[in-house]
Parts: C-alpha cells; structure tokens; sequence
C-alpha cells in the first residue's frame, strides 16, 4: 500500500494545531440526484444501519434509493434557502466564529475547519487540507451532544480510514460528547427562556431527540440515558415540575422498535389528556436542519393541531448564538489542555538537519 503524503511538504512548515468540527451532513442540492448520492453514502454505513450488507444492498438500492430521493427533494427545496442548506450554513457560521475565539487566544497557531460526515465537504479532503496547513495535533469536535455508535463512533471512522492511509499522523484527541457539560445546559435553558419572555409558557414542555433502534440500548449504547440526563438536568435548570416536561424520540422508520415514547404518537395524544399548548425543543440537534425545521416545526406541529391541540411552539436549536459559542469554545479550550500550542519551534533548523540528510526543502 503506498501511504500518502505532502507532495510539496517542507521540513520548515511551522506545526499547527487543528480543531475539526463535523455534523452529519447535506445534499450539495435539493434534487433527486443530489439526494440519491447522499442517501447511498448515508445509510450504506454500517453504524447507522445494522443490517447484513447483502440484505441490506438489496433494499437500499432495489427499493429505497429508487423512492426515497425524490420525496426527500421535495422535503428539502421546502427548507433551502438563497444561501444553501440550513445546516450548511449554520455550521459554516459556527465555525467562523469559534475560529475566531480560538485564534484570539493563539493567533495563527490554530486552524479551525468543519466537515460534514456524509456529503461535502468530506471529513478526508478537510483534513488532507489541515494536513498540507501542517496540523500535527487534531482535536475532533462532532456536534453531537449525546454520544451514539451511529453518529459519533461513525465520526470517529471516518477519520480512523483516513488515517489509515496516511504517512505521518497527527497526534489524536476527540470530543465524543458533552451532554451534561453545564455550558450547554446554560446555552439550551437560555434559548427556552428568551423565547418564554417572548411567547409565554406552554403546558407542557416536550424534548425530543432523534430516535434509534431499542436494540442499540440494550446493546449498550449510552445515548438513551444521555439524552435523559440532558433533559433532566435542563428541567432542573428551568425549576420544571415533573408534569410539566417530557422526552421523546423522533424520525425513526422501518418496522423494528425504536427508542420510545415516539414524537409523534405523543403529539397525536397529548390533546386528549388536556395538554392543549406545547412547546418542543430538540436539545440533541447543534443546528437546525430538515429535521427539526420540516419534522418538528412543520409535520408534528400538524398533528398536535389536528388532534385537538391548540398552541404549538419549535424554539429553535442553538445554531450560532453566542451563548452556543461560549459554551463550544469553553469546551474546546478544555479539551486542548496539555499542547503546547504557542511553543517557539526552531523549523530552520528541523530543515537544516533534514537537507542533510538529502531532502530538498
């Protein structure tokens, strides 16, 4: 196997340290063909979907990817905008400003990227990029609060096969989780609050998480109990009765069972039991995206409606509001702890030596 490296690599390039922020990922456009590629490069990876590959082959190309496509274009034209997709957009301002923290605290030694799992831009072209920068120190950042094999481990394999064909590693770090960091749960409970002096309370209060087969708990997984630590302590945060909130699970298909109560059924009830106004939150979801905009803020909303309900609220994910921020860069700055970052290295003379040696740069 021949590894890669730096075709035009200098030994005299200063060495950087690297911050990667990745999310799970959009079509390059709202078409059937865009969401086809997308969809194949989604749900043939083996974290998000346990199936034995040839079963699996079988159903995703012979069925899903000649049905789904075109109905989720249509989902996604209905939440692009000028710009782009939501989530695209909201990851690129992110990014810019957390750049912008970091680097006021170490200048141009750190770069500051963001990659998307599935979709462009990849998470190898980013790092082959920081890699040419000379980043030999790699924090990855997925922004997922809740740790779940299908989303951060999947994160984490994107780079471990990228790095798999690599010459010369950079020193590994990776943020699989921050579901109970108190910065978040400030962040989360003072979007709920702005939005309280804005609208009022509901009856109730319902969290909802995006969902995943019931045997990835009982396997292990520890993202169903983070994502009820997340709640509970953001109820505390809000001095919330225990009648007054809810967690669920949302977007789950196929005829297996997933984690549950489900978004939906609940909505669908909720009316019936007297809850006639209702305010959701999605306090796994760093950005807003087809999810939480076209699921949550429209589709469920409809069937609250149509039960009986009368009052229906989405507050919006964190995207880049500046609490969000504190609460990344906070995050980040502890987690960066034991580089020496600002450290003076002689690479004149790391270029001497290797010019000795015959190379010519």
């Amino acid at each position: 196997m021949a590894y890669r490296g730096v075709d035009d690599f200098k030994h005299s390039q200063q060495d950087l340290t690297g911050v990667l922020i990745t999310n799970l990922g959009t079509p390059d456009e709202p078409t059937p063909s865009a969401l086809r590629r997308y969809l194949k490069e989604f749900l043939w990876d083996p974290r998000v979907v346990e199936v034995p590959r040839p079963v699996w082959w079988c159903i995703l190309n012979g069925i899903i990817l000649n049905v789904r496509p075109r109905r989720s274009a249509a989902a996604y034209r209905e939440v692009w905008t000028e710009a782009g997709s939501p989530l695209m957009l909201h990851t690129e301002e992110q990014t810019r400003q957390l750049r912008q923290r970091l680097q006021s605290h170490f200048g141009q030694n750190v770069m500051v990227e963001f990659a998307m799992r599935y979709g462009n831009p990849s998470i190898s072209s980013v790092i082959e990029r920081m890699q040419k920068a000379g980043v030999r120190r790699l924090l990855v950042l997925p922004l997922y609060p809740q740790y779940s094999g299908a989303t951060s481990a999947s994160t984490f394999d994107a780079v471990a096969e990228d790095f798999r064909q690599r010459r010369w590693l950079p020193e590994l770090r990776m943020i699989n989780h921050y579901h109970d960091f108190p910065d978040y749960i400030e962040a989360l409970a003072a979007s709920v609050e702005r939005h309280w002096q804005q609208h009022g309370r509901a009856d109730k209060m319902i969290m909802s998480y995006h969902g995943v087969p019931k045997r990835y708990l009982m396997q292990g997984d520890p993202y169903f109990c983070e994502c009820h630590k997340t709640s509970r302590l953001l109820a505390e945060r809000l001095q919330l009765e225990p009648g007054q909130w809810m967690t669920t699970f949302q977007s789950r298909f196929g005829r297996e069972e997933w984690l549950k109560p489900y978004t939906d059924e609940t909505l669908k009830g909720l009316p019936a039991e007297g809850v006639k106004s209702v305010q959701v939150i999605c306090p796994g979801f760093s950005a807003d995206c087809l999810e939480t905009i076209e699921e949550i803020g429209q589709e469920n909303r409809d069937y609250f409606l149509e039960a009986g309900g009368e009052r229906y609220e989405y507050i919006p994910a964190l995207n880049a509001d500046v609490q969000h921020i504190d609460a990344l860069e906070k995050l980040v700055l502890n987690h960066l702890q034991g580089w020496e970052i600002n450290t003076e290295i002689d690479f004149a003379q790391r270029q001497k030596i290797a010019q000795a040696q015959g190379a010519e740069r």
